[in-house]
């Protein structure tokens, strides 16, 4: 089961640098332009996955702040939001690889946004983030060809097995004016 996670793990990293990378080419109208997507843009729709991987990050690890709204933008600028989206990745396959079989199956209490308490397998809530992860990027892929009229990068599992590129998300960020 570990494995399994640390595949979703780093295939989330990759198909994320995928997104960005197509994602930053945008002009800044276009990044933030609302098509009327549940987050609005593209940059709405990148902070929510931002703010949701923080905000069960801090409920499976208890470190790390995070708004408390799931539409808050926590970064206006792409390249502190690219930095950032890179440093939770980073995150997440850290903590995914400290888990053993007995964390993994073990069962962890915590309170939703609203205060609703539940209590869930740790290997259903990170199903449960990776599935949300995929969920979004999915309305971010469509959003860009609303924009581009194009095809973006694919991002399916498939490609990472079979060796398609991710581009390092840092040196992007690195590019972009200040």
């Amino acid at each position: 089961m570990k494995a399994h996670f640390q595949q979703f793990a780093a295939y989330n990293r990759w198909a994320n640098a995928r997104l960005y990378e197509a994602a930053l080419k945008l002009d800044d109208a276009d990044y933030r332009r609302n098509v009327g997507a549940f987050f609005g843009s593209i940059h709405g729709t990148l902070n929510h996955l931002l703010v949701a991987d923080r905000i069960w990050l801090k409920r499976l690890t208890g470190i790390g702040d995070h708004p408390e709204k799931l539409n808050a933008i926590m970064h206006e600028e792409r390249r502190t939001l690219a930095l950032a989206r890179a440093e939770e990745d980073d995150r997440i396959v850290a903590y995914v690889a400290s888990l053993d079989g007995a964390a993994l199956a073990a069962s962890l209490a915590y309170a939703n946004t609203r205060g609703g308490q539940f209590t869930q397998k740790r290997s259903d809530i990170l199903a449960h983030l990776f599935n949300h992860q995929t969920h979004h990027r999915g309305q971010a892929h469509t959003i860009l060809s609303i924009l581009t009229g194009e095809e973006p990068p694919p991002l399916d599992l498939m490609g990472l097995l079979r060796g398609a590129p991710a581009p390092d998300l840092r040196a992007l960020a690195a590019a972009m004016p200040a």
